[in-house]
């Protein structure tokens, strides 16, 4: 199980690049997307609202997995299912600011994964998060990936190093 203490390690240190001092085994991929923060995105003190890291999350998932892995997920045989999601903020951000998002996944398994987002600024993390997601079938029951769609999930996964108490 994955627990609160080790994915804040593999994310907080760094910029979007993972380094290697972070993950005991890299990535082979890593995926880049790019959000421009707007006027809509951000509150009447000009800071972008934290829903929209959440917001951002999803749709770095969907691209990910549209370029990357499967073109339709539905023809793959399912849906990801969110089953955790968490997001923490680090650095304000405004309006008109390009916002890398970097994504690599964790601990994947049968039938489930964590997605790590890392949301930079020229470079400098501004909110770092996950997501735990689950395969289900049409019928919205869990099941295993299949097999092809793992493999290509496999390829942007990162192994944490063991931790020391």
């Amino acid at each position: 199980m994955l627990m609160r203490d080790v994915i804040p390690h593999i994310l907080n240190r760094g910029t979007g690049q993972l380094a290697q001092d972070q993950v005991e085994t890299p990535p082979r991929k890593t995926f880049h997307h790019t959000i421009d923060i707007y006027l809509k995105d951000s509150n009447a003190f000009m800071n972008t609202y934290f829903a929209r890291y959440f917001e951002w999350q999803g749709i770095c998932r969907e691209r990910w997995f549209h370029e990357c892995i499967h073109g339709n997920l539905l023809a793959a045989g399912g849906v990801f299912v969110t089953k955790r999601a968490h997001q923490e903020y680090v650095e304000e951000t405004f309006p008109f600011q390009r916002v890398d998002c970097y994504l690599n996944t964790f601990q994947v398994k049968q039938c489930s994964a964590y997605l790590l987002f890392r949301f930079c600024v020229d470079e400098r993390p501004v909110s770092l998060g996950y997501q735990q997601i689950v395969f289900a079938d049409k019928e919205k029951r869990i099941a295993r990936f299949p097999k092809e769609i793992v493999e290509r999930v496999k390829e942007y996964e990162v192994s944490a190093p063991v931790l020391a108490n």
